[in-house]
């Protein structure tokens, strides 16, 4: 009897060219569905919550598959990982009934980026974190996010090759807060478009160095031109955080990284 499984992932994206298979095997996809193929003796396709880029990491990727393999949901954690590099382990599994579907049923996504503020560039954190070097100023920055709150057309930050059907998003949350020489700063939306967080962190560093004042912030969204933003920011200190679902399927939205990151 065919059964629907969900996982929850966790990844360090650097070592890989994004989430979404390629012909040449080097995606987090890619290791995942071999590694799933290996434990379960069949050919296993996955479908995921959402697509990350080239060097983002992942805390609880979501991601759902069919199979006729029979095993108990610490058998897939384990019985998988196993077959995993080390620096790609699932956390989770669960059962949520023949319906469910990682992306379409999703509420909403979040990331996260981690930032670090310091005359000398990361080393120990090197690939985790990004990287200023200029001081940052909190309160420009938080001003700044109260014009992207809400639902907008968020063409302005959105790359020429998003493949999304429409760059009208709801954009929930933004909160922004520093540990040390670290800033964190957390998105929550209905939904992303491609490289749309990158693109909303380098304008918001730009007026968080002065360089520009909060209220640009509403002209580059207004804009609706990718041209007028900032340039994309780094992908190193990106983090997918997961996504979330109705309370009623029980699936866990927390993994122990996040008690990790700064």
């Amino acid at each position: 009897m065919t059964q629907r499984v969900a996982l929850g992932v966790s990844y360090r994206g650097e070592g890989y060219l994004g989430w979404q298979s390629q012909p040449n095997g080097r995606t987090v996809q890619d290791a995942l569905e071999k590694a799933l193929s290996q434990f379960a003796d069949a050919p296993l396709r996955t479908i995921c919550a959402g697509r990350t880029d080239t060097g983002v990491h992942g805390l609880n990727q979501v991601v759902h598959f069919d199979t006729d393999a029979v095993r108990e949901p610490f058998s897939w954690v384990r019985g998988t990982n196993r077959y995993l590099p080390p620096d790609i382990a699932i956390q989770w599994c669960a059962f949520p009934g023949a319906d469910f579907h990682a992306r379409n049923q999703a509420r909403g996504r979040r990331y996260a980026y981690l930032l670090l503020e310091s005359a000398v560039r990361p080393a120990i954190e090197s690939g985790a974190c990004g990287w200023v070097f200029r001081p940052l100023d909190g309160e420009a920055m938080r001003a700044a996010v109260q014009y992207l709150l809400g639902e907008h057309d968020f063409s302005s930050f959105r790359s020429a090759e998003c493949q999304a059907n429409s760059p009208v998003k709801v954009l929930r949350a933004i909160d922004i807060h520093r540990r040390g020489a670290y800033w964190r700063f957390e998105f929550d939306a209905s939904a992303f478009l491609h490289h749309m967080v990158r693109n909303l962190m380098g304008c918001l560093i730009t007026i968080g160095s002065g360089l520009k004042p909060p209220e640009w912030m509403a002209e580059v969204l207004a804009a609706r031109s990718r041209q007028a933003a900032a340039p994309t920011f780094s992908p190193a200190g990106l983090y997918f955080l997961g996504p979330y679902y109705d309370a009623h399927l029980g699936l866990p939205e927390r993994t122990a990284a996040m008690d990790w990151l700064p």
